[in-house]
């Protein structure tokens, strides 16, 4: 075998690679525990005690303890490392480390194919997002959507464009699951925008 063919076979695999792991979302993400978003853990959903049921993501093979809701900053999305709240309604308040103009979310969770249960009911469904007043806690309306648990596994919402507001904290609040009656799943949360001019 040639080096050159060796050398091109290998070029092949790197790209195959790229195109698994890129989502192409290519924007912005201020929900990423690692440039500084938290979570407001007291606006936020209790985490769902995993070892009270033997359900379809969360048999006790699976998971040892509760992930936090923190999780869901971060861009590891393997199968069972997600958070998760019981039922099918709640929320969670992000808190952005930076004033941010938000353009858009994007929500994500793992295929049927990759499922340990091979379905993927606890995904959110119907969902809303709200800006916060950083003083007050007035809630701004930026938009309701719905995830197709059937189409890609990453999905982007534009939000109302009209509403030309900063925000520090992001509520997102679940309103509906693919039919889990005892818990859904939220993987990973993006907030897209413009930061505030400082000057």
């Amino acid at each position: 075998m040639s080096s050159l063919f060796f050398q091109q076979v290998l070029e092949m695999i790197n790209v195959a690679f790229k195109k698994v792991y890129e989502d192409h979302i290519q924007m912005p993400d201020w929900a990423q525990k690692s440039i500084g978003a938290t979570i407001d853990t007291g606006r936020t959903s209790k985490s769902y005690e995993l070892g009270r049921t033997e359900g379809c993501c969360f048999s006790s093979w699976f998971f040892s303890s509760a992930n936090p809701p923190d999780t869901i900053l971060q861009p590891d999305v393997h199968p069972g490392n997600c958070w998760a709240f019981q039922g099918s309604q709640g929320q969670v308040v992000i808190k952005l480390p930076e004033k941010v103009y938000p353009t858009a979310v994007t929500l994500q969770h793992i295929s049927k194919a990759i499922s340990p249960s091979g379905d993927v009911t606890s995904a959110p469904k119907d969902f809303a997002v709200c800006g916060l007043d950083e003083e007050t806690g007035k809630e701004t309306l930026l938009g309701t959507f719905m995830y197709d648990s059937g189409k890609e596994t990453i999905q982007t919402f534009q939000l109302k464009s009209e509403l030309s507001k900063f925000f520090v904290y992001i509520k997102f609040n679940v309103l509906s699951n693919w039919g889990n009656p005892e818990y859904t799943c939220v993987y990973r949360v993006r907030v897209h925008g413009k930061m505030t001019d400082k000057s």
